[in-house]
């Protein structure tokens, strides 16, 4: 007894060690790429690249950093003054403090603009989760806001009354998350990964399935995929931020806090209708997404309703000439 509890101490340790070491090891190798802007109560990761007006911010979705715009970013930075960064919780942006729900992250994103001096108005693109967040922040500063373009944007109504599917999704999603905290937090996350990126399939699926049985592996296999349409060099970076607790606890607090972010929405009121739009859904859009799309576009002056025909959720990927198309009209 005292012989298999011993060894089982030791793994633990070793575990914690061999994550403290790769921590260290992947702040060498992977620096701020951006500056870290002090907000008051945390402080974020902002990158900038480019010249022009009017500057274009860059919002990505629920679990996503600014890595994930970085062909974008590259792109736009070619004729105007473009930004992306990470939310509280994720990529190079310290934990977040408060509950993340739709009203803190506009604030904190308001909180960014203002610290980082970047001058209004904005053109801002916003992803999924993203999407919901700018169009919030149009509501809220309209001045601020030059125009929208929004990618398969979330829609609040779709949790706003989850039905017990929807809830079962939130609170399984979130448990996965918080298990891969406590796995990251002794180096079985980062076992896993960095036998994932040598070829071997058989550790990873372990792994994942100490998180949460098969859903979790084809989880890890879906984003798995999507990651691989990112350019190359971010792999390991990316890599390296999901090998942190953080991570997967930022995750889990904005998947908790969908249902209340849903309720606050309509608190931000009505878009302008002076306010441009443009929205691209995936092809694979539902047909009351579709709809409830159809009528923001046509709620403002200059709204306009793109189907991306081969693209799934993550437009940016699939389809990103149709992306940076979009935000050069708008910044015209």
């Amino acid at each position: 007894m005292l012989i298999t509890a011993g060894l089982i101490l030791l793994v633990v340790a070793s575990g914690w060690l061999y994550q403290r070491l790769g921590t260290a090891r992947d702040r060498r190798r992977f620096p701020l790429p951006g500056r870290m802007v002090n907000i008051g109560n945390s402080r974020l990761h902002l990158l900038e690249s480019g010249n022009g007006t009017p500057p274009v911010i860059l919002e990505a979705g629920i679990a996503a950093s600014c890595l994930n715009w970085t062909s974008i970013q590259a792109e736009l930075a070619r004729f105007t003054r473009v930004f992306s960064y990470d939310r509280a919780g994720l990529g190079w942006s310290n934990p977040a403090r408060s509950p993340r729900t739709i009203s803190n992250t506009v604030e904190e994103l308001h909180a960014l603009l203002t610290a980082a001096q970047i001058p209004a108005p904005f053109v801002l693109t916003g992803h999924s989760f993203g999407g919901l967040l700018v169009r919030c922040y149009a509501a809220r500063y309209p001045d601020q806001v030059a125009g929208l373009v929004l990618l398969d944007p979330l829609a609040a109504s779709e949790w706003l009354r989850p039905s017990k599917a929807q809830w079962k999704t939130l609170r399984r999603g979130a448990m996965l998350s918080r298990r891969g905290a406590l796995l990251a937090r002794f180096g079985v996350v980062r076992f896993g990964l960095a036998a994932l990126s040598s070829g071997l399939v058989l550790v990873p699926k372990l792994v994942a399935r100490l998180a949460g049985s098969g859903r979790g592996e084809s989880a890890i296999s879906r984003l798995v995929r999507e990651v691989q349409k990112m350019p190359p060099e971010t792999w390991p970076i990316v890599q390296a931020h999901w090998c942190q607790p953080k991570s997967f606890l930022g995750m889990a607090n904005y998947l908790e806090s969908l249902p209340s972010s849903a309720s606050q929405v309509s608190a931000f009121g009505e878009l302008p209708a002076h306010i441009p739009v443009t929205i691209i859904s995936a092809s694979n859009s539902t047909a009351a997404q579709l709809a409830e799309r159809d009528a923001i576009a046509g709620h403002s002056l200059h709204g306009k309703h793109i189907i991306a025909t081969k693209s799934g959720h993550w437009i940016h990927f699939d389809e990103p000439e149709l992306v940076i198309q979009a935000i050069a009209e708008m910044t015209d």
